[in-house]
C-alpha cells in the first residue's frame, strides 16, 4: 500500500476512524493506517466518489475499510459515524479529526457567516467527533484521538484569521481533552502540518511554494504520508506516554527565526 510499510508501527487488530478521508491529507492518513494493519472507517461529507475509490484501492491491497458520510458539525451524525466503526469492526481505537476548511479572506472583508463556517467546521466538528468517539473508547479500555491542526495555529498568516484562530483552538482543545480524558485511558494530541503537496499546488501558488522551498530546512514540501506517519505513531503503543502534545510536521519551518 505504501513504500513506508516496513517502518510503520503494527496496528493490526485496531480500528481507526479518519474524518475527511476523501481529501488529499485525509486519504494519505487513511493509507498509512491501512498499511499499518488497522481497519479504517473512511469518513466524507461530499466527496463520496473519492472515498469510494480510496476504499476500493485499500481493500484490493488487502486492507479492511468502509466509507461513511456525515456532517461532523451535527452531534447525532457524529454518534452515527462512530457507530459505523463499532457495527462494522466491533470497536474503535483511534480517531483522526482531519475534516476542515481553509478559505482565504482578508480580515477587514470577512463576514460573520464566513467566520462561523470555518470555526464551526474546524473546531465544533473536532469537539463533537471527539466527544462521540470517547464515549465508545472509554468502554473499550481507551484509545487515541489526534486532531489535525496546522502550523498556522502557532504562526499567523495573511487572509487566514479565521483559519489560524480555529487551528489554535484545536490545539488547545486537545490539551484540555488530554487532561480530562487521560483517566479514561484516552490520549489526545495534535499534528500540525506545514505546506503539504497537492496536485496543482505549484501552478496555483508558485510564489508561495518557491518561498517555502527556500525557507524549509528540509528543502521540500510535505507529503500526505508524512502526516499519516505521525498519526499512526501517535495511535500506536510507541506513543503510550504521549498526550496533550502538538507534533509539528513541517520540515523544520517553525524552527527558523523570524527576525
Amino acid at each position: 500500500m505504501t513504500s513506508s510499510t516496513q517502518r510503520l508501527p503494527d496496528l493490526s487488530g485496531t480500528v481507526a476512524l479518519v474524518t475527511g478521508a476523501g481529501g488529499g491529507i485525509g486519504s494519505g492518513i487513511a493509507r498509512q493506517f491501512a498499511a499499518a494493519g488497522a481497519a479504517v472507517v473512511l469518513h466524507y461529507l461530499s466527496s463520496a466518489d473519492e472515498a469510494a475509490a480510496l476504499s476500493e484501492e485499500l481493500n484490493a491491497a488487502g486492507g479492511r475499510t468502509v466509507t461513511a458520510q456525515a456532517d461532523v458539525t451535527d452531534p447525532e451524525q457524529c454518534r452515527a459515524l462512530v457507530r459505523t466503526a463499532v457495527d462494522h469492526f466491533g470497536r474503535l481505537d483511534a480517531l483522526v479529526n482531519n475534516s476542515g476548511v481553509q478559505p482565504n479572506e482578508p480580515l477587514a472583508d470577512m463576514c460573520v457567516e464566513q467566520w462561523r463556517f470555518v470555526v464551526d467546521t474546524n473546531v465544533t466538528g473536532t469537539f463533537l467527533a471527539t466527544q462521540a468517539a470517547v464515549e465508545v473508547m472509554r468502554d473499550g479500555g481507551g484509545g487515541s484521538v489526534t486532531h489535525i491542526a496546522s502550523i498556522e495555529g502557532s504562526q499567523p498568516a495573511y487572509d487566514h484569521a479565521h483559519y489560524c484562530a480555529s487551528k489554535a483552538a484545536v490545539i488547545m482543545h486537545a490539551r484540555t481533552a488530554a487532561i480530562e480524558y487521560g483517566p479514561l485511558g484516552v490520549r489526545v494530541n495534535t499534528v500540525s502540518p506545514g505546506l503539504i503537496h497537492r496536485d496543482g499546488l505549484e501552478d496555483a501558488w508558485p510564489d508561495g511554494v518557491g518561498r517555502w522551498l527556500e525557507a524549509a530546512p528540509l528543502g521540500r514540501l510535505g507529503r500526505s504520508s508524512d502526516v499519516g506517519d505521525a498519526c499512526v505513531f501517535l495511535a500506536s503503543t510507541m506513543a503510550a506516554f504521549i498526550t496533550g502534545q502538538d507534533l509539528r510536521v513541517d520540515g523544520g519551518m517553525l524552527a527558523r527565526p523570524t527576525w
